[in-house]
């Protein structure tokens, strides 16, 4: 019978987060780990396997609290223009409340890990592509409501608004100033008919 478990799993999953989020893979130890968690080293590799399972354990908890709760919340319950307006608001909220400049896992992932490790390319690669499905329903369904250019390509429409969600992750890394952020990813939501107008957007976020 096995021993049920000393610790709590969600908690010591969240401080794992927590560690590879601020220090990345490479950086971060299973030492590290184990002192972030509360747990011993043994008892880390007996719940969760070795480090890089552990990260794929954690990084599918950060797209689901991050990407697919998004998607929960804006793509079933809003107009499509808006979930996507609405999306890069949220990015942009997220990167003025991060004074450590953590950024994206995803995109720290994919600057990090994926360049030499096969089997997370291909997690990196489902994910990217489940955003960029997001941006592309959203658009399809405005195209048919009308809030969207009919004339816009779809699926290039999607890739561009994918194109700009990573960079602006990056960006934000680096100079995270409101004005800059808004103003980069500006130009791609004025395409798909979403104000353009810096004191509109700010009227709106603070109604």
């Amino acid at each position: 019978m096995a021993r049920p478990r000393e610790f709590d799993e969600d908690a010591a999953l969240d401080a794992a987060m927590a560690q590879f989020w601020s220090h990345g893979y490479e950086a971060t130890s299973v030492r590290d780990l184990a002192t972030a968690m509360g747990v011993t080293s043994a008892s880390l590799y007996n719940a969760f396997g070795d480090k890089r399972a552990l990260y794929e354990r954690v990084f599918e908890r950060y797209v689901d609290r991050g990407f697919r709760d998004r998607v929960r919340r804006f793509e079933h319950h809003m107009p499509p223009r808006d979930a996507i307006a609405a999306f890069f608001d949220e990015i942009i909220q997220l990167a003025m409340s991060d004074p450590h400049r953590k950024g994206c896992l995803i995109v720290n992932s994919a600057m990090e890990l994926a360049p030499h490790d096969k089997q997370f390319h291909r997690v990196l690669s489902r994910v990217l592509k489940d955003i960029e499905g997001f941006f592309e329903r959203c658009v399809a369904a405005g195209q048919r409501d009308g809030s969207i250019p009919a004339n816009l390509h779809t699926a290039d429409m999607a890739k561009a608004l994918l194109a700009s969600l990573m960079g602006l992750r990056v960006l934000a890394r680096v100079a995270p100033q409101r004005a800059l952020l808004e103003g980069a990813v500006r130009p791609v939501l004025a395409m798909i008919g979403v104000s353009t107008n810096p004191k509109k957007q700010r009227t709106r976020r603070s109604a």
